[in-house]
Parts: C-alpha cells; structure tokens; sequence
C-alpha cells in the first residue's frame, strides 16, 4: 500500500503535465501574435548537459548598407511571463530608429545586405529543449539566434 501512493502520484502527476510534454500542444500557452506582430518559435534540440549552455536571442533587420559603420536599432526585448500558465515569452514592442557610427565612406564603395540587431546588450537565455523559445516582434523584423556552451567544469584563477 506504501508503494502504490507514490506510484498513483506520478501516473497522475504525469497524466496532469503531458500537455507540456506534448509537443503539438506546446504553443496552446502562446497567444497568436497581434496583427501587427509576428511570432517566431524557437525549437532547441536536445543537449548532454544543457546546464552548460545558453542561448542568445538577436532581434533586428537585414539592411542594404555600407561594410564601414557599425549599426543597431533602438528597442528592447522583454520577458513576460503568459497568464495562466506561467510560461515566458519574449516581446519586442517596437524597433526604434537606426544608429550607428558616421566614418566617412567612399560614396561608390558598395554597399551590402548586413543584418542589423538591437542595440542591447547580448540577450541570453537559459538554453531548455523542452518548451520552445516564442518570440514576438513587429512585422517586418527578425529573429536569429546563437547558442553558446562552456567547457564542462571550471578551472581556478591564480592569485598574483
């Protein structure tokens, strides 16, 4: 009788959560994006050790530009958490105007479609392949991302 609690509790507990777990009902927790937004989803397979890894979110656009300057664009991406299922999702309300450096630049060099990201900091998040990453953007811009993983373990600094 001992053992058939903990077994009844995880059969339920299991049967409770395999919406999660369910990968076609993975985005019932994600709203459809706005008429002005876009939703773009994120997949990651599965790692070893995903403790060791994270991922970097880059917003922006690919521009027609000169190969000199440096850009980005104004905005921010947020986090939020979806009611009722307490699930995030990242959201960039706006992208703002572009900026950049003002090298001077030969006007007949050519230009070049160069991808040009907010502004921010890096963005980096846990990387987990069991929920997808949803992010939302206004129409027009995109999403790219870059996973990063560290070497398993860590070593000691020296002190001088």
């Amino acid at each position: 009788m001992r053992i058939a609690r903990p077994l009844i509790a995880a059969v339920v507990f299991l049967l409770a959560t395999a919406h999660i777990v369910n990968a076609g009902d993975q985005l019932k927790a994600y709203p459809p994006p706005g008429d002005e937004q876009s939703r773009f989803v994120i997949r990651l397979t599965e790692l070893g050790d995903e403790s060791n890894c994270q991922l970097e979110l880059m917003v922006g656009k690919t521009v027609t530009i000169d190969s000199v300057n440096r850009y980005f664009f104004g905005g921010q991406i947020n986090t939020e958490i979806i009611p009722g299922w307490g699930f995030t999702r990242d959201v960039v309300d706006a992208v703002g105007p572009m900026g950049g450096t003002m090298m001077a630049v030969d006007p007949d060099a050519p230009k070049r479609d160069r991808f040009i990201r907010l502004g921010q900091a890096p963005y980096l998040i846990r990387y987990n392949s069991r929920m997808p990453v949803v992010v939302y953007v206004p129409k027009g811009v995109d999403v790219r991302y870059r996973v990063w993983c560290g070497a398993p373990g860590s070593k000691a600094a020296r002190e001088e």
